[in-house]
C-alpha cells in the first residue's frame, strides 16, 4: 500500500542503488545519533531524558492500531510525532514471505555490514522476554538479510 511504502531485503539495501544522488541509507551510528539526540532533548513520551522511550515521539499520528499501554504509539495516537519523524507501522516480511505486524511495528534497515543485517525499529506491543512486560521503544538489532523492512534515507552531508 502507498501509505506504508515498499519493503526491501538487506541485499537490495547493500546494492547502494535505493537512494538518489545526495542521499543514503543510514548506518547504525547515524540511527544511534538520532536516538541519543531525541532522548537527551526530552522526546521520551514522559518528557524524561534518561532511558529509551522515544518510539511515540517518532510515530505518525495515524495508522497505528489502538493499544492501551501508556507510552506506546497506539495509545493516545494524536499525541504521537513530537519529533516530526512520522514513522508509519508498515510491519515486515519474514523469510517465509509472510507479511507481519502491519499496524503495530515498523523496522528500517541500516547500511552497516555484518553477518546479519542490522535494523532499527519501533515495537508498539512486544513482550520483553526477560521481564515479561510490554515494551514500546526503539531498538537496534540484527536480523536475517532476507527479511523485508522499510528503508529511511538521510541526506548526505557535504
Amino acid at each position: 500500500a502507498v501509505t506504508y511504502g515498499a519493503l526491501y531485503n538487506w541485499y537490495a539495501v547493500n546494492t547502494g542503488k535505493l537512494a538518489p544522488a545526495g542521499w543514503h541509507v543510514p548506518t547504525n551510528a547515524e540511527w544511534e545519533t538520532l536516538q541519543n539526540y531525541l532522548i537527551a532533548n526530552g522526546y521520551n513520551w514522559d518528557g524524561t531524558t534518561e532511558s529509551n522511550k522515544i518510539a511515540k515521539s517518532m510515530s505518525a499520528q495515524a495508522d497505528w492500531d489502538s493499544y492501551g499501554t501508556t507510552g506506546a504509539p497506539g495509545n493516545d495516537i494524536p499525541s504521537n510525532n513530537r519529533s516530526g519523524f512520522s514513522a508509519v507501522p508498515a510491519g515486515f516480511r519474514d523469510h517465509y514471505n509472510k507479511f507481519c505486524s502491519r499496524g503495530i511495528q515498523v523496522f528500517w534497515w541500516t547500511s552497516t555490514v555484518a553477518v546479519y543485517g542490522f535494523h532499527f525499529g519501533i515495537y508498539s506491543d512486544c513482550v520483553d522476554l526477560r521481564s515479561k512486560t510490554k515494551i514500546s521503544e526503539i531498538v537496534l538489532e540484527n536480523c536475517p538479510k532476507g527479511y523485508g523492512f522499510s528503508v529511511r534515507l538521510v541526506r548526505d552531508i557535504n
